[in-house]
Formats: C-alpha cells, structure tokens, sequence
C-alpha cells in the first residue's frame, strides 16, 4: 500500500474520479458532477494506492493561516475497515503539518462519526443537511507524534 499526493488530471486522479463517485455520490442516486470537482485543481489530492489501482482517496482545502479541511474521503467498499482509511487521514494530517496547518476539520456523514472519533476528531455543533445526508462538523487540534 502506498500513499501519495496525486496531480490533478492524471491518470490517478481520473481513478480517483471513479471511486468519488461509486462511494460518495452512486449508493445516493447522484452523479459526480463539475460542480463537486471545480475545487479540485487547488486541493491537495490524496490517493492509497496497490500495484496502480486506486484503493482510497482524500483531499485537503486550505481554509485559513491554521486550518485545512478534510473532504471527500472515500475507501473502496470491499477494503472498508482494513486500515486504509485510518492511513489516509495520518497521511492527510502529516501533510497539513508539514505546511504549517495546526487544525483539521471535515464534514462527516452520520455513520463515519464514529471512525473519525476513534482518530481523535470531536463533533461541534448541531447536525446538518450535505448531499441528502445528515452531518456533522468535526475538529482536531493537530501535533506531531514524536
């Protein structure tokens, strides 16, 4: 398994494309749309990778001087609960410090508050409406593992 920062409009990131939309956007009847990948090109872009096939992704938004947010996380259903996701999240938080971002926040789905509560993630404030699913916002104050 490897993990790496992929350039937008490669074949990765076309792979990435795919996974997006068979995990996050096909189980609810929508299409992955130009309006849900116009950010793409600024965000860092993440992918775990097995002999070239895509296995998961992230990416990272630059919000503000100490903040970048998590999003689109997505994890090849079969591979669910193996580890990857938990490698992807590590790798997006090194790479957020290592460009001077101290604090992490993502939108996550009701059914994955628990898997980023066990990373240290802390819900705030009320649930909300995103792409037809309940949400909720999520913190994490980030530092280096010695």
């Amino acid at each position: 398994m490897a993990i790496q920062i992929i350039d937008y409009g490669s074949e990765a990131y076309m792979q990435m494309l795919q996974l997006r939309h068979q995990i996050l956007r096909k189980p609810l009847g929508l299409e992955l749309s130009k309006r849900d990948t116009v950010e793409d090109e600024s965000d860092i872009l993440i992918g775990c990778f097995e002999s070239d096939k895509i296995m998961g992704c992230c990416m990272l938004k630059k919000m503000d001087a100490g903040s970048m947010r998590l999003r689109q996380m997505a994890v090849h259903s079969g591979l669910q609960g193996k580890g990857v996701g938990r490698a992807l999240v590590g790798f997006a938080e090194t790479i957020a410090l290592d460009f001077g971002y101290g604090h992490m926040i993502l939108h996550a789905r009701n059914s994955a508050v628990g898997f980023y509560q066990k990373l240290g993630y802390q819900v705030f404030g009320e649930p909300f409406t995103e792409v037809s699913l309940p949400h909720r916002l999520m913190e994490k104050r980030l530092e280096r593992l010695l």
